[in-house]
């Protein structure tokens, strides 16, 4: 699995890298940033973070402005940060921003013009961390997930159907119901086809009504959140947490939008809590 080093940052005692490699899930190249902090600077493993981004975002939206370096480094933490979708010459699109590159939805599409190459759900589950433990200093038996958006809709999908890979989760304004939203409504059925059963896969809340559990979970939403009652409907969320017993932590942030501003406002708050639960 070769590895291309595009660029290497000096971060509060740590080092922020980019990285290309060749992607057999995807069939295309992939880039994806790294932060490791100063306590694996002899080699030693540390606990991984691993960040989801959301729509029309590439791996430098959070690396440049979630501001996660100052906490990554004081807490010890990998931080490891995806990109979206697949991209590039002769890989589908859309004209529209909610669908196609930038907008993968962390799904393997299995309909025409995305099954080719979106096959995002194989790359962050299967082929990134098997990337990610053979080149970086990562204890993967301690590993968290957080997302944004449609990045926190991944991150809660991909740790309810891996029981016990990962010991801490969060979110900052998921998609917690996209069988049941627009933005949903638009994306399932082009990657999936007709198949709800599949659709349900990629559902939080259907997955928590179907038997999915995690240990506990937070969830930033801030107020003035645009989206917040047409395609984000946390409220969905804490009813199907509270039927399953699952301790959910959500935190109504008053004013906040669904911005980087929003997200670096908490990131630190995000970082502790995985911190705390992936210690030891």
């Amino acid at each position: 699995m070769a590895l291309e080093t595009v660029s290497t940052t000096r971060s509060h005692g740590g080092v922020q890298g980019v990285y290309r490699h060749a992607s057999t899930a995807t069939g295309t190249p992939m880039v994806f940033s790294v932060f490791t902090p100063p306590q694996a600077a002899d080699g030693a493993k540390c606990p991984v973070v691993w960040y989801l981004s959301g729509l029309t975002c590439t791996h430098a939206n959070v690396t440049e402005k979630g501001e996660f370096r100052r906490w990554a480094a004081e807490l010890g933490l990998v931080i490891i940060c995806p990109d979206t979708s697949p991209r590039g010459e002769g890989v589908a699109d859309d004209a529209g921003w909610d669908l196609g590159q930038g907008a993968g939805f962390y799904v393997d599409a299995t309909e025409a013009p995305w099954a080719p190459h979106f096959r995002m759900w194989t790359y962050v589950t299967v082929e990134l961390p098997a990337l990610v433990a053979a080149h970086f200093p990562v204890d993967m038996e301690r590993q968290g997930i957080t997302g944004h958006s449609m990045g926190g809709h991944g991150a809660l999908t991909v740790a309810l159907r891996h029981a016990g890979r990962f010991r801490s989760v969060s979110a900052f304004a998921p998609i917690v119901a996209p069988t049941q939203v627009p933005w949903g409504h638009k994306a399932l059925p082009a990657y999936l086809g007709d198949d709800k059963d599949l659709w349900r896969r990629h559902d939080a809340v259907a997955l928590i009504e179907d038997g999915a559990r995690l240990p506990d979970l937070l969830v930033d939403q801030g107020t003035a959140d645009g989206f917040l009652d047409g395609q984000l409907r946390p409220q969905l969320l804490a009813d199907a947490c509270a039927r399953a017993g699952i301790p959910l932590t959500l935190r109504l942030q008053e004013g906040y939008d669904h911005s980087y501003y929003f997200i670096s406002s908490f990131m630190e708050d995000h970082l502790r809590w995985h911190a705390a639960r992936l210690a030891g």
